[in-house]
Order: C-alpha cells, then sequence, then structure tokens
C-alpha cells in the first residue's frame, strides 16, 4: 500500500528535513507513519518529545502517572508555572496540542506495571523510555520483548547520560534485561534516586534520544536509518565526550532468552 503524500502545508513544515538526502521526502512521509510510545515525560522524556513532535512522527503515546511540580522545571522543558499541580500527560499532550495538531496523541496516566505494560505499547513501532527506576525499566523492557517491539532506553544522573537501542525479540539481539540483570526488579530498587542533575544534561541526553528514535524509525526508508541494535552510548557532561559500547545477548536472560 502507497504512502499518502504530504499536504504543501507538511512540506514547508518539514523542508529542513527533506532537502537532507538522507531523509528526504520519503523519510519524512515514514515518520508521519510511524507510532512511538514514550514512557515517561521527565528530564528526559520532556525535550524528547519536543524533537519527536518536532520531526512529525505521526503517532505519539505518551504514559507518565506523576504531576508536575515546581522542581521538575529546572529540566522538564515542555512543562511552565501554569502546570505545577497538573498530571504530566495532560500537560504534555496540552502542549503537543499547542505545537503541532495534526499529530495522534494518545495519553495515559497509570503507572506502568509489568501488568499493564504490554498493552500500553503492543501497537508501537519503537518505545521510548526515559524513566527513573529499574523496576520499571525492566518491566517495559520485557513488555517489548514480549510486543516484539523494540526499545530504546535513555537514562540520566548528575552528569552522565545513557542512550541504548535493544530489540531483544530478534535471534542475536540483547535486550536491557540482558545489560542490567535481574537484580533491581523489586519496586523499591529505585538506585537513580535524586542526587543532583544539571538540566542542560538531561537536555543533551533528551535530544540525543530522539536522535536515535530517528535513525531507528526510518530503517528501511532513508539512508540515515540505522537501529544500533545492543549499542549503549554514555554521554559525559564533565568532559565533554562520548563513548559506546556494545551488549551482548545473555542466553540465560530470562526477559530475551532461549
Amino acid at each position: 500500500m502507497s504512502s499518502a503524500p504530504l499536504s504543501p502545508q507538511r512540506l514547508d513544515r518539514f523542508a529542513r528535513h527533506i532537502v537532507l538526502p538522507e531523509v528526504g521526502g520519503a523519510g519524512q512521509v515514514a515518520l508521519a507513519e510511524k507510532r512511538i510510545v514514550l514512557v515517561g515525560l521527565g528530564g528526559i522524556g520532556s525535550p524528547a518529545l519536543q524533537y519527536l513532535a518536532a520531526a512529525g512522527i505521526g503517532h505519539l503515546t505518551l504514559i507518565d502517572d506523576d504531576l508536575v511540580d515546581e522542581s521538575n522545571l529546572q529540566r522538564q522543558t515542555i512543562f511552565t508555572t501554569r502546570d505545577i499541580g497538573h498530571g504530566k500527560a495532560t500537560s504534555a499532550r496540552r502542549w503537543l496540542s499547542n505545537f503541532d495538531d495534526v499529530l495522534k496523541v494518545e495519553i495515559s496516566d497509570t503507572r506502568i506495571t509489568a501488568n499493564n505494560a504490554g498493552g500500553l505499547i503492543g501497537r508501537a513501532d519503537l518505545v521510548l523510555d526515559g524513566t527513573d527506576n529499574f523496576a520499571t525499566r525492566l518491566a517495559v523492557s520485557d513488555a517489548c520483548v514480549a510486543a516484539q517491539v523494540p526499545l530504546l532506553s535513555a537514562a540520566v544522573g548528575r552528569f552522565q547520560g545513557q542512550v541504548g537501542a535493544f530489540a531483544g525479540h530478534l535471534p542475536d539481539q540483547a535486550c536491557y534485561r540482558c545489560f542490567v540483570g535481574d537484580a533491581f526488579d523489586a519496586e523499591d530498587c529505585d538506585t537513580c534516586a535524586e542526587d543532583g542533575m544539571l538540566g542542560a544534561m538531561a537536555g543533551w541526553v533528551g535530544s540525543f534520544a530522539a536522535l536515535q528514535a530517528v535513525r531507528i524509525l526510518l530503517t528501511g526508508a532513508s539512508s540515515l536509518g540505522d537501529p544500533q541494535w545492543g549499542k549503549l552510548h554514555i554521554l559525559d557532561g564533565m568532559r565533554t565526550g562520548m563513548r559506546s559500547l556494545s551488549i551482548a545477548k545473555d542466553p540465560a536472560c530470562r526477559g530475551c532468552g532461549s
């Protein structure tokens, strides 16, 4: 089935993408047809959402059960003082409707768990997880493997960030559980405790995660497409650099192993 062409207004909006040979018109049309689930609308999810929406990804599902707090405003860039006390998912949808009302948006303000994750992510082309605790991350990872949906996992703390792409449903590819193991499944294992964070560091991780999401979603549609499965990129804000690691599939992994 052929893809619907972009309207003149959409062509104008995404002109700077379309003139890139690595994206082009075919790539932009592909992005308009993709579905992404964004789990967590905090320091990573906020800037990631801004660039995912700006890229024209046509279907977005936003999941966060938290309320906006004044302390969030230092790094969670889609919220303002008027949003304090309101749900993050609802406030994010409001931001999206003001930014681009063509995009299709669904929200959930229910805490994502092992019991409901599958139903929330099942139709996605990609899940981007920017949550702040391992129990949630592992529940999302396991659900992605079961639903055969790729996962882009992003984390940040103080002056360091991590962004990795996982496709544990594929025979030779690792899942997020292959990377961290089983030690952090307990709900009280929130080791990403609040110990300070530079707002711009969260922005760097979120925008880099959005870039990686675009790469994944353009796979097969343009030359920019490159999922980089099993690659973990570590962003260092103190030394202003980045290094990359390869994560191998664990045959004994209870999330994706045999």
